[in-house]
Order: structure tokens, then sequence, then C-alpha cells
């Protein structure tokens, strides 16, 4: 199978292509990108192929797949290396300077390619190099970039080695109940760093909450059961503030699907669960966690959203959730990291988790260099700049903002 001249694929050399396909639900390439991100070496639930054909419909319009494989995808048994989705601007900072920008959206929280795990450096390499074998801009602005750990010294190491620049913006960092290779014991007293001030206060919180009866956590993990919590999450939802203000999920019906779609197809698979604070019949909050990882430890959940019965809002039903997912959690062995996947002005998983993940969105100069990169980088600092300040008459910046935000 060939594919269509818009949708070119070029030599790299060193027995790699680089290639330029569409978000396709029915690309016959779609097992060999969920293989890739499976063994990943830098998890990132949101690029993986059931989330983002999931997401596709409701934000996909324009994205495109820059791909590194052995072959072209399309071919029996191609496998890619790296793939990461984008949209290309042709015009930013009020020039005809293109720049090809990271795919992100509100059920998205990592912009991390993702890289083979077996051969990250020739992965980075070859996607580093593919805009210019096909003839795209050469700069790539990447959201939400993890700081530090291995991708970051990943990407450090290949530019240097090539000579490439980098820039950061909108620097920020968010909660992450990191254990690691935590000992039972040290799970056991993790939740030893809150201040007595703040135990008390959610035992009197959840006096209040359990005077209509006991509260429980409920994780929902098979299919059915999934179904289920999302359709009560869907209602809680809009049940509050952003059910009257237009904004919820319930008011959205291509939000709808592809919660569905995605829960559906990640449930079948055990990646993902749906943990509901209860009260008999009534969901008190709720939170969806799409899973990333193989094996008894390394799996890490994510954070995407939450939801909470605004009825008892003076009792604090979401941060009650988040303290029993964490007890949870820390009693469960299989999970090593809960990302909170949270902007920077959301502190609600900062009251229990130590760990915090530093990110920023990175300009990076592609293979092949770019003289214009000096100016590109200089606008895009100025962007932030104005971004900021404009943030700042409003009442507050955000620093979690997204590249293809208005400045």
């Amino acid at each position: 199978m060939s594919a269509p001249p818009e949708h070119p694929t070029r030599s790299l050399g060193n027995d790699l292509v680089a290639a330029l396909r569409p978000l396709d639900p029915a690309a016959p390439y779609r097992a060999a990108w969920a293989a890739l991100g499976r063994a990943a070496f830098a998890a990132n639930p949101f690029y993986e192929a059931d989330y983002a054909l999931a997401a596709a419909p409701a934000f996909g319009a324009g994205v495109r797949l820059l791909l590194v494989a052995d072959r072209p995808p399309e071919e029996a048994g191609a496998r890619i290396l790296a793939l990461w989705p984008f949209l290309r601007a042709r015009a930013r900072w009020g020039l005809p300077l293109g720049v090809l920008m990271g795919w992100t959206h509100g059920f998205s929280a990592l912009g991390v390619p993702l890289l083979a795990g077996d051969a990250p450096e020739r992965a980075l390499a070859g996607l580093l190099a593919a805009p210019k074998a096909l003839g795209l801009p050469p700069r790539l602005l990447m959201s939400t970039l993890p700081r530090e750990g291995p991708f970051a010294d990943l990407l450090a190491g290949q530019a240097a080695r090539a000579g490439l620049r980098r820039a950061a913006y909108w620097p920020y960092a968010r909660g992450v109940l990191d254990l690691g290779a935590c000992a039972p014991a040290a799970r056991a007293a993790y939740l030893d760093h809150m201040p007595g001030k703040r135990r008390r206060k959610l035992r009197q919180l959840l006096t209040r909450l359990e005077a209509e009866g006991p509260v429980t956590l409920e994780t929902a993990r098979a299919p059915a059961a999934l179904a289920a919590a999302l359709e009560d999450y869907i209602a809680l939802e809009g049940a509050g503030w952003k059910g009257r203000a237009g904004t919820a999920v319930a008011d959205r019906p291509a939000e709808i699907a592809f919660l569905r779609d995605m829960v559906g197809a990640l449930g079948a698979e055990g990646r993902i669960r749906i943990d509901r604070l209860r009260r008999g019949s009534r969901t008190l909050a709720a939170a969806i966690l799409p899973i990333t990882g193989e094996g008894p430890t390394g799996r890490e959940a994510w954070w995407l959203k939450i939801a909470h019965d605004e009825a008892e809002a003076r009792n604090s039903p979401g941060v009650q959730l988040v303290h029993r997912l964490t007890q949870a959690v820390l009693a469960d062995p299989s999970l090593a990291r809960v990302d909170s996947c949270a902007g920077a002005d959301y502190r609600l998983a900062e009251m229990f988790w130590t760990g915090r993940r530093r990110l920023a969105h990175t300009l990076i100069e592609g293979e092949g260099g770019d003289p214009l990169f000096p100016l590109a980088a200089a606008l895009e600092r100025a962007r932030e700049r104005v971004a900021r300040i404009r943030a700042a008459r409003r009442g507050g910046a955000r620093l979690d903002a997204h590249p293809g935000d208005a400045a």
C-alpha cells in the first residue's frame, strides 16, 4: 500500500524514513502506533493511538502526524520509531514565519513525542531531521515538555550533539505523586508530611459529609462499570458551574463522544480507571485517570479530569476524593506515579503530594539549522510577555497557557 502524494515519505538515511500523515482512525499503521505508545521511552497517554484517534473528531482539525519509521508506515511489518502530532502555522508572531506546533487541547496535559523505548536517541534524531527532509519549517514548538528527567536529558544531549538551539516559555510545576521504588514502609508513611491542622480539618469535613451516611471510594475498571461511571461524571460536571456557563462536557456532543470512545478503548485494555467518592448511590466527586506503563511496577496514572457535587462544596468533596485516592494508590504497589495534569493555578493535589513535575513549552531548532531561529525565539518571548501582561490585567497570569492561545 502506498501513500497518496499529499502524504510524502522521504529517506532520512540510516535505514529510516520520515513520513507526513493525517490523523486518520482508519490508518493502516494504527497497530504500529499503538505498539510504539505501549513501549515509549517517555509515556504520554495523550499521543497514544487510542486516545489521540478518539480525540480527533472533537479536537483534531488540521492535525497531522510526523512519523519516523523503518519503511513507509503503510507497508506490512513497518515499525514506527517516533510520532508527533502537530499543526502547521504558516504565520505566527504577525510574520509569515512558519512553525510546527505540538497538538494540545483541553484533555491533553503533556506534549512529549512518542519515541521508541529501545532506541530513543535514534528516534529523536530522526524526528528533528524529519522537517527538513519533508520540506517543513525547521522550528518545532512542543507544548508542556518536562524540564528535567529522562526526556529532558535526551533532548539536551541530542541538541548538543547536533548543535540545535532551544528556548523555553511558560515554565511552571505541577503536583505529582511520585513513589518510584518506595518500600512499603515509605509508602505507608508518605502522608506524614501533612500538618496536624490539615488532618483535623479533613476529619471535620469528612464527619460532615458522613452525617447522612458513610462515604466510600469506588474505583471502576471493568468496561461496563467504566461506562456507567463516565455517565455519572458527565452528569455531575454538567450540574455544576460549568453546566451553568455552558462549558460542561454535557453541552458538547463531540466531547462526550470523545470521552466515551476513549474510555471504551482504554477500558478494554485495562488502562483507565474512574474513581468516585460516593455516599450510598450519590456521587460526591469523580475523577478520570488514564494509565500508562507495563508490568508490576512503573505504571503511571494521569488525573485527567475531576468534578464534584457543588451542593456539598462547603465540605470539600473534591479534596476528600484526592485524599482517598492518594491512600488507595499508596496501598497499590502496581502504581508508581500519579500526575495531577494540573495548571499552575490549580493546587489541589499539592495539598497531599510532595513531588513536582517542572514543565515548559519549548521551541526547538530542526536538524540542518534555522537562520531565523533567534528571531523566532525573540518573538515568542515577546508574545509570552504580552500574554502575561494581559492575563495580569484580568487578575492572574496563566502560567500553563498553551502555545495556541492568543497573545
